[in-house]
């Protein structure tokens, strides 16, 4: 089985274009589809649908491409592992992630990444909903959602420390509730997909159903509405922590922290080995944010 072939097929498979894929990997469309006539007469399979419009993959495509994906993978390493070839990060990194994490704490660092990594091309998409790995063809995601796809091999990144945080302007409109139960009397800035909050008592775990009349999907936004002094919300402290230093947010019923087990990982499909470009930006960004992250200063632990 030819080798070029698969590197092929694998990326019709995430371009849904032929001749997009091809000129990828420097080849006129006529002899990407060559190539790919080849690989299914050699296979006995048909991989591909073909329409005027784009390409998709056959049930038999569906199968075969985590396959070709480590066969490609286990080449790669073999070779490295006699002194063949690159084991250098190189090709096209392709990461999901975030929309506000991704703004404010992947796009700041991309370039002492790549500053490491030359021969490596970074394609990020920024998304706050929850994207198929495979089917968007993408090497690693970052994730601060819970992990329930068996699929996924994740690793750790940084902590993701939660706290409930308002504005000075409405604490002195309305007041600081002393404890958990007293939010019931407030205006609450929910995020969409957190339905109650969870405090350690010294009577036990206690679940509050934030009263609030503004739902909203995006961290950075509930966060300046708290700051403009709409109510009061629950942040990440990656999220807050400028706001916090400058005095615009503060931190409000410290003797009760969050029950929230939270975390950044980074995440990849189990069918793949661990590239080399997966593993330097898994090591880069694992140092980038270190034990305790830049934003968690030790006042606010």
């Amino acid at each position: 089985m030819n080798i070029e072939h698969l590197k092929l097929f694998i990326r019709i498979a995430t371009t849904k274009n032929i001749s997009k894929a091809g000129k990828e990997l420097g080849l006129s469309p006529a002899v990407s589809s060559s190539h790919i006539n080849k690989l299914e007469e050699g296979l006995g399979v048909k991989l591909i649908h073909r329409t005027t419009r784009k390409v998709s993959l056959t049930e038999e495509g569906q199968v075969f491409l985590p396959h070709a994906e480590e066969a490609l993978a286990s080449i790669a390493a073999a070779q490295a592992s006699i002194g063949v070839g690159s084991i250098i990060p190189q090709g096209t990194l392709r990461v999901t992630a975030p929309a506000s994490f991704g703004r404010m704490h992947i796009i700041p660092a991309l370039g002492e990444f790549q500053k490491h990594n030359p021969e490596l091309k970074i394609d990020l998409r920024l998304s706050d909903g929850i994207i198929d790995m495979v089917e968007g063809g993408f090497d690693i995601a970052v994730r601060n959602a819970s992990l329930n796809d068996s699929n996924l091999i994740a690793r750790k990144l940084s902590a993701d420390k939660r706290i409930i945080c308002a504005s000075p302007e409405y604490i002195q409109k309305h007041g600081e509730p002393q404890n958990p139960s007293e939010l019931l009397n407030h205006q609450c800035i929910n995020l969409i997909g957190i339905d109650s909050w969870g405090f350690k008592t010294p009577e036990g775990h206690l679940n509050i159903k934030a009263p609030g009349t503004i739902r909203v999907d995006n961290g950075e936004a509930i966060r300046d509405l708290c700051v403009d002094g709409v109510g009061i919300t629950i942040s990440s402290l990656w999220c807050a922590y400028k706001k916090l230093e400058s005095g615009e947010l503060i931190h409000i019923l410290k003797d009760f922290p969050l029950t929230s087990d939270t975390a950044i990982w980074a995440v990849y499909p189990s069918s793949r080995l661990l590239a080399p470009k997966v593993r330097a930006f898994i090591d880069f960004f694992v140092l980038h944010f270190g034990h305790t992250p830049y934003w968690e200063p030790s006042s606010l632990n």
